[in-house]
């Protein structure tokens, strides 16, 4: 295996910038791709949270639990609203608290999540900008609304298979060519979103996680140098797995968040776009702002185009 070489880039937009590639975004461009929305039909690219989704426990993160802090029959029994039996009987109220990894499930990842030598995307170092309960620099609170064009990378229709191999690196030629199929070319702030087919089999963790077909550093290379404001896929890590560089056991990671400045999001249902052949639209996205944290859940939202 050879290395990946991946150093912290300064970000072009200044010392202080903690935004990376989705300076891309403008309101020009968001207003221009709503514009040629087709009200008439939504995809929902999420995944909803159960207990005993497919998680990273095996990396010693949490699972994601549901919990009732309040039930209907509990709410009367301790009355700590004070509102009295029949009060309660009356109104039935339920609560609940969740606990979960924040790269639970759809999700973001913000530029504080990978970094090199100790610091992160822009240079912000450990020892100045990580606290005891999250990052000062780059964290998910500071991740805009992303209203863009998504473009949809169906690697798997394109090797005419349902999934791609365990392990597949996507190479440029491999995006080259489903663009070039498609009659697309990735312009600056657009959203690349790349479908291996893993998610088809969703929730069988056995079969979404784990030695994933993904981009290659070469092909996630390729992407950012075309100006996309984010990179998304439909499986854990955007990239191939295991990586194929020596010194470095997740390289598109940092090739992406910490050089490129490129926010990640990960295990996004293309299959309904897919299936469909919607190859371009809308995108809508935002995280919980979640000060400080690594990453975040999304619930992005494609809305074909009236001229796709």
């Amino acid at each position: 295996m050879d290395r990946a070489g991946i150093k912290v880039a300064a970000s072009p937009w200044g010392p202080d910038d903690q935004l990376g590639a989705l300076n891309h975004l403008s309101r020009e461009g968001s207003a221009a791709i709503l514009a040629r929305v087709d009200g008439t039909r939504s995809y929902d690219l999420s995944i909803d949270y159960f207990v005993g989704m497919p998680s990273f426990q095996a990396a010693g993160d949490p699972s994601y639990q549901l919990f009732m802090s309040h039930t209907p029959a509990g709410t009367v029994v301790d009355n700590m609203n004070g509102a009295g039996e029949a009060g309660n009987r009356h109104v039935c109220y339920s609560g609940d608290v969740v606990f979960m990894y924040t790269h639970t499930g759809t999700h973001i990842d913000s530029l504080s999540h990978f970094g090199v030598d100790g610091h992160i995307y822009n240079g912000f170092s450990v020892e100045d900008n990580l606290g005891s309960r999250g990052w000062t620099k780059g964290g998910a609170e500071v991740i805009p609304p992303i209203i863009t064009r998504g473009v949809l990378l169906d690697v798997a229709k394109s090797h005419q298979v349902d999934c791609l191999p365990d392990s597949y690196a996507i190479t440029v030629e491999d995006c080259q060519k489903v663009l070039g199929d498609a009659g697309i070319t990735l312009q600056p702030g657009d959203v690349a979103l790349v479908r291996t087919g893993r998610m088809g089999f969703w929730p069988d963790g056995s079969k979404v996680l784990g030695n994933p077909p993904g981009l290659s550093l070469e092909a996630a290379k390729w992407l950012t140098s075309q100006g996309i404001s984010a990179i998304a896929a439909d499986q854990e890590c955007v990239e191939v797995g295991p990586s194929q560089h020596e010194d470095n056991w997740l390289p598109g990671h940092c090739h992406f968040l910490a050089e490129a400045g490129v926010p990640m999001i990960e295990l996004v249902n293309l299959e309904e776009l897919s299936r469909d052949g919607v190859d371009e639209f809308c995108l809508i996205a935002a995280p919980i702002r979640l000060r400080g944290a690594s990453g975040a859940p999304l619930r992005p939202i494609a809305l074909p185009l009236r001229d796709n």
